[in-house]
């Protein structure tokens, strides 16, 4: 008896740094290097108040998202962090003169609301009914999506009025996005 408790013992003195160290990693986005989607942000990204201006000579592409190594140059989701939203309100780029031209989205904002694409490309893509279009200065940003497949999460956004944010949960990656309205 006393074998099989020194056993017990000592296979858990071996095992728990492993155990601590896979608990410190719930919910981290890097593993080995490289860049793992965790789930879906809780809620949205808080409005900017120490706003960052795009050069306005250069394109949205010259811009660096890659916070970390082995982390996207695309906007994305880094723990409760949205990096790469940190312009602000006064963003030329996302300017609408009439914002929610097509009314409000109301299926659902955040994780407890999942929608599977069904169809489309960045111009106009849809799921459920509402149909939607990635704003120009983000299209590069979504060439790897799946558009009948992938699933999305939709944030409201503090900062660009009538732009909504729609999480990539494969990619782990967001984009600005317009309401079309419904079919």
């Amino acid at each position: 008896m006393k074998i099989l408790a020194s056993l017990v013992v000592s296979l858990a003195v071996v095992a728990a740094p492993s155990v601590a160290q896979e608990k410190g990693r719930e919910g981290k986005e890097e593993r080995n290097g490289h860049f793992t989607p965790a789930k879906p942000p809780s809620r949205g990204p808080a409005p900017v108040h120490n706003q960052v201006r795009p050069p306005a000579a250069a394109p949205e592409a010259q811009r660096h998202f890659a916070d970390r190594s082995g982390h996207p140059e695309a906007p994305h989701v880094d723990g409760k962090k949205w990096v790469g939203h940190d312009t602000g309100r006064n963003d030329p780029r996302f300017h609408l003169e009439r914002p929610w031209e097509h009314g409000h989205f109301t299926l659902g904002f955040g994780p407890r609301h999942v929608f599977r694409l069904v169809g489309g490309g960045p111009s106009r893509f849809w799921f459920n009914g509402a149909y939607f279009s990635v704003a120009g200065p983000d299209v590069a940003y979504c060439a790897d999506w799946r558009w009948n497949s992938d699933e999305i999460v939709i944030y409201e956004d503090p900062d660009h009025d009538g732009y909504y944010l729609a999480y990539n949960q494969r990619l782990g990656i967001y984009v600005h996005v317009l309401y079309l309205g419904n079919s």
